[in-house]
C-alpha cells in the first residue's frame, strides 16, 4: 500500500461516513495502482510505448518523494506519430455533489505544445477507450482540456490545480475517469507532462477536510522528523 493510499485510509475520519467512496493517489509506484489501467493507442513505434511511466528527474514530484508523479512524453508515439495516452481510474461512483481534484505540469520547450484531455466513461468498468489515436470509445465526454488549441505557452510549466464539480448529473453515475495526453504530431507538437496528486471526494466540504487533515499529518510527520534528528 502507498503513501497516499494509507493517508486516504487515514484521513477517512476527517470525511463523514457518508462521502466514501472517494480516491487519493499520489502515483508513488505506477506499477502498483490497484483499479487503475493505462492504454496506450498512440503511433507504434516510440521509445516510451508503455504510455504513462514513473516520474522521472524532468520534473519533482507535487508532494511525496521526487518521482512520486505519472509522466507522459513525446516518445509515447514513433516518430512521425500521434500521441493519445490514457490513464484511467478505477470504476468510481459519482455524485452530483462530487469533486475531481489533479495537479499538472508541462515541460517548458518553446514550439512543442502539450495537451491533456480529462473524460468521463459512465460505463462502469468498461477500459474501452477505441483503438485509433483520435477514439475516445467509451469516454466520449469531456470534463476539461487543458491547452485545448495546442498554444505554444497554453500549458502551465510549474504545478498547477485543476478542478471539476459534477453538479451537472442529476444521479450518481458509475464508471471511471479518464486522463488522456493527446497531440498530434509530435514532430511539431508534445514534450513531456506530470500529473500528481488525483482526489475524488464526494462534495466540497470533503475536499476542505481532506486538505486540511494532510496539513496536519505532514506538519505531525515533520516535527516526529525533527524530534528524531535532535534525539540522535
Amino acid at each position: 500500500m502507498n503513501f497516499f493510499s494509507r493517508m486516504a485510509l487515514y484521513l477517512g475520519l476527517s470525511v463523514s461516513l457518508q462521502a466514501a467512496p472517494f480516491l487519493v493517489e499520489g502515483f508513488a509506484d505506477l506499477d502498483n495502482l490497484p483499479g487503475w489501467v493505462i492504454v496506450n493507442n498512440s503511433t507504434a513505434g516510440g521509445a516510451t510505448p508503455e504510455g504513462w511511466f514513473q516520474g522521472t528527474s524532468v520534473f519533482a514530484a507535487q508532494a511525496g518523494s521526487p518521482d512520486s508523479y505519472a509522466q507522459a512524453n513525446f516518445e509515447n508515439a514513433g516518430d512521425p506519430g500521434d500521441i493519445s495516452s490514457w490513464l484511467l481510474t478505477p470504476v468510481l461512483t459519482l455524485k452530483p455533489q462530487s469533486v475531481l481534484r489533479f495537479w499538472t505540469i508541462g515541460e517548458d520547450v518553446p514550439g512543442f505544445p502539450d495537451r491533456l484531455e480529462v473524460r468521463l466513461s459512465g460505463s462502469g468498468a468498461s477500459t474501452n477507450v477505441g483503438s485509433t489515436p483520435f477514439s475516445a470509445g467509451d469516454f466520449a465526454t469531456l470534463l476539461l482540456s487543458i491547452n485545448p488549441t495546442l498554444d505554444d505557452a497554453g500549458y502551465p510549466t510549474v504545478w498547477t490545480e485543476y478542478s471539476y464539480a459534477f453538479s451537472a448529473l442529476s444521479s450518481p453515475l458509475e464508471g471511471r475517469i479518464g486522463f488522456r495526453y493527446f497531440v498530434p504530431d509530435n514532430t511539431v507538437n508534445g514534450s513531456t507532462i506530470g500529473l500528481d496528486s488525483v482526489w475524488i471526494v464526494p462534495e466540497p466540504a470533503s475536499a476542505i477536510l481532506l486538505s486540511a487533515g494532510l496539513g496536519f499529518f505532514f506538519a505531525l510527520r515533520a516535527r516526529s522528523k525533527q524530534q528524531r534528528e535532535e534525539s540522535l
